[in-house]
């Protein structure tokens, strides 16, 4: 019987590539976002009268929380980390250790609660869009018509866009899953033992073809004259 496990197991996934590639692409892919936001946050906490100069200019100051130097330096800390754990799965992929890609696969599946903690809580509350909608700027392009539409087609819309974004991510983890496995199962895979003489290299078979080989029959006892 296969397992469920080994049912969902593929060594392929988007784009045909292997799930090694893909696993290094969407490491690099996250270590690139981390990279641009630990810099702009870097740039913030240098100059923060420059930073708070272009929220007014861009009007959000009076819409948005301004962060003080305190929560910047968490932010840069968070992106930090992730350009790490990122880092670490990009090189367990490539040099197929599977014990480095487990922080960024717990990672995805964080990730993904909180993304299905957001659906459900405009399930259980879908005022919050309303609410969510009169916090953006006056400038935020179609907001008047957004906060026009009805608000069971709004929150039916929301949660078409919530459920498209988890179940690409739920994808995503079944790629990096399926990349661990893979990585997995070639470091315990019997090593090949070559023997090399002056004259010949001799391959000598595993254990699983030693145990198949049949057993000889027993020599003839011995009958003494």
């Amino acid at each position: 019987m296969i397992s469920p496990w080994d049912r969902w197991y593929s060594t392929s996934c988007c784009l045909c590539c292997h799930v090694r590639t893909g696993t290094i692409i969407l490491g690099i892919w996250y270590m690139l976002i981390n990279a641009v936001v630990l810099l702009i946050l870097l740039t913030a906490l240098s100059d923060p009268d420059q930073y708070h100069y272009q929220l007014t200019k861009a009007e959000l100051a009076n819409s948005f929380h301004v962060m003080d130097d305190a929560n910047i330096c968490i932010a840069a800390a968070i992106s930090l980390l992730m350009i790490l754990i990122c880092g670490m799965a990009t090189y367990g992929a490539y040099k197929q250790h599977a014990a480095w890609i487990i922080p960024f696969f717990c990672y995805q599946i964080f990730d993904f609660i909180l993304n299905t903690l957001v659906a459900v809580s405009v399930v259980v509350y879908p005022n919050t869009i309303q609410d969510y909608l009169l916090q953006l700027p006056g400038n935020f392009p179609y907001k008047e018509e957004i906060m026009s539409t009805n608000n069971t087609c709004l929150v039916f819309m929301v949660l078409l866009f919530v459920g498209g974004i988890l179940a690409f991510k739920a994808y995503l983890i079944g790629c990096v899953w399926n990349c661990y496995r893979y990585v997995s199962r070639r470091g315990t895979t019997e090593v090949l033992v070559y023997v090399t003489t002056n004259d010949t290299t001799m391959l000598l078979p595993t254990y699983d073809e030693v145990v198949a080989i049949p057993p000889k029959e027993p020599p003839p006892q011995y009958v003494s004259a």
